[in-house]
């Protein structure tokens, strides 16, 4: 049975059918994107409710990470065999329904079982709408739809955390996951009802890789956690860590191997020989890093440092989100007129100097302080994401859309799990070599640190007694390691920076884009 890759009506007749079907899609990518991030601020809150420690409690999040980037290569023969209709549909009902299973889930494991089925099922939304993009939209209407994919890709990890404490401490934890009930349905209706764009191809069941999907599974699930748990568990010091390192590199691989000999791949890899699909998704996975290391690092700091509450630090990244809505339009109508690789080179510029510039974080940094760069930040966004979408995926054949663009996100969200892993890794490091630095500042031989000392001292000899020295020297103590953390993270950001600094002259490489055909009827 042959595949119809091409869209089944002329794509510039668009109707309001069209246009309803697809911001649905848009809608569900939204709560799939936003359900890594929206259980982070409420942990605290979800490990009481389930009488978990915090090491075990850390599976709630990392279940629905390992499965969600198991699913995002695997969504691209997923389309190809049921429809971008039914799979979306199918998508969005499971996502729904396990949604609701995690707020009824009374214990620990059927959390994490719930959540792993919430990512692995939401998880196809992700590069479905990717795909269906180029598949409904004719490229002069590509920049606006690429503006409002980026949009949504960006915004649902920025305000992930804040929604999700104030649902916390507005109502519960069960409603960060309550929330999606609704919206699931709707969107799995709407879909259904308003997406015609292909037609499924019953035949790619009679030669289903089961092997090939084993292999994937192993290799990016044990990769997942390998990246989240390493740092926590101290890397290759830990047995596990090392039994799931080589199940990752053995499962790679193999499974490398068989998608590059088989005839009818699972994931066809042969995408990246397409130059500027293999650079567009080096440049998604930089952007990963960033994305995600940002929106990271920045509450961690206000919260640890500042001792921020959820709503606070929401206000605080409100403006990465407003600039964004700034920056979109004009992101779009430059594009039309502006070479993509010049635009995406000014976008890495500019996220690497908001980067830089925030980079310089002191105990006392919070709104206004961070209002520049952190604007700056929103506003590169749109420079990034409009660009190398169109980069990457604007010169794939039809045919193989729906499998460059599983591969395309999938390199996003490794640049995520990557980027974490190196930022929690630099930062427990940086804050040991700056503790050690500071304390042998403090010492008894530095006439400020004890004329220091002694005040405090005094300070506290009327409510502490024989114990004031012994308070003045743990304050002393608390002070170092609150500076050496302070340092820590803006050496992170620096790092951060230089790696979108390098980014730069590799946009060079790229070829720029010509219109494909895409309408052979």
């Amino acid at each position: 049975m042959a595949v119809n890759a091409q869209p089944l009506a002329d794509p510039n007749a668009l109707t309001w059918r069209d246009w309803v079907g697809f911001m649905s899609m848009v809608l569900g990518m939204f709560m799939a994107i936003l359900d890594i991030q929206i259980v982070a601020a409420s942990i605290g809150e979800i490990q009481a409710g389930l009488s978990a420690s915090p090491d075990e409690v850390a599976w709630v999040q990392t279940s629905y990470l390992i499965a969600e980037i198991v699913m995002i290569p695997l969504s691209g023969w997923l389309s190809r065999l049921l429809s971008t209709r039914v799979l979306f549909t199918i998508s969005a009902l499971g996502f729904t329904v396990f949604s609701f299973l995690c707020a009824m889930s009374s214990d620990l494991n059927t959390m994490i079982m719930c959540r792993a089925m919430q990512g692995f099922l939401g998880g196809a939304m992700i590069p479905t709408v990717f795909s269906a993009s180029y598949q409904m939209f004719p490229a002069s209407r590509r920049a606006q739809i690429s503006v409002l994919i980026g949009l949504t890709a960006t915004m649902a990890p920025t305000i992930g955390p804040t929604l999700g404490g104030w649902l916390t401490q507005a109502l519960s934890w069960h409603w960060l996951f309550l929330i999606n009930v609704p919206v699931g349905l709707l969107v799995a209706t709407s879909v259904f009802t308003f997406v015609h764009i292909d037609r499924p191809d019953h035949s790619l069941r009679r030669n289903f890789d089961l092997f090939g999907l084993v292999l994937m599974a192993g290799f990016l699930g044990c990769l997942e956690y390998v990246l989240e748990d390493g740092e926590k568990d101290g890397w290759f010091q830990d047995s596990t860590i090392v039994r799931l390192s080589l199940i990752a590199a053995v499962c790679a691989t193999l499974f490398f191997w068989r998608m590059l000999t088989r005839r009818d791949p699972l994931v066809d890899l042969r995408a990246f020989t397409n130059v500027n699909f293999a650079f567009g998704s080096l440049f998604s996975l930089v952007i990963g890093v960033g994305l995600y290391g940002a929106v990271y690092v920045v509450p961690v700091f206000l919260a640890r440092v500042r001792g921020f509450d959820s709503l606070e630090i929401g206000r605080i990244m409100f403006i990465t989100g407003l600039m964004m809505f700034v920056s979109a339009p004009i992101a779009g109508r430059l594009s039309k007129v502006m070479d993509l690789r010049w635009m995406l080179a000014m976008g890495l510029v500019m996220f690497g100097v908001s980067v830089w510039w925030l980079a310089h974080l002191t105990n006392q940094s919070s709104f206004w302080e961070m209002l520049l760069p952190q604007g700056l930040r929103g506003f590169s966004m749109m420079f990034l994401f409009l660009p190398v979408n169109t980069l990457a995926l604007g010169t794939m054949a039809p045919q193989q859309l729906k499998n460059a663009s599983g591969l395309y996100n999938l390199m996003r969200n490794l640049g995520g799990a990557i980027g974490l892993a190196l930022i929690n890794t630099i930062a427990t490091q940086r804050d040991a070599a700056h503790v050690l630095h500071l304390q042998e500042q403090v010492n008894w031989a530095r006439p400020g640190a004890t004329r220091f000392i002694d005040n405090l001292t005094h300070a506290m000899t009327a409510s502490k007694g024989v114990e004031a020295h012994i308070a003045a020297l743990a304050r002393v103590s608390a002070l170092v390691h609150r500076e050496a953390l302070v340092l820590s993270y803006n050496d992170v950001l620096l790092l951060m920076a230089g790696l979108f600094f390098l980014a730069v002259p590799l946009t060079l490489l790229l070829a720029k884009p010509k219109a494909v055909v895409t309408d052979a009827h």
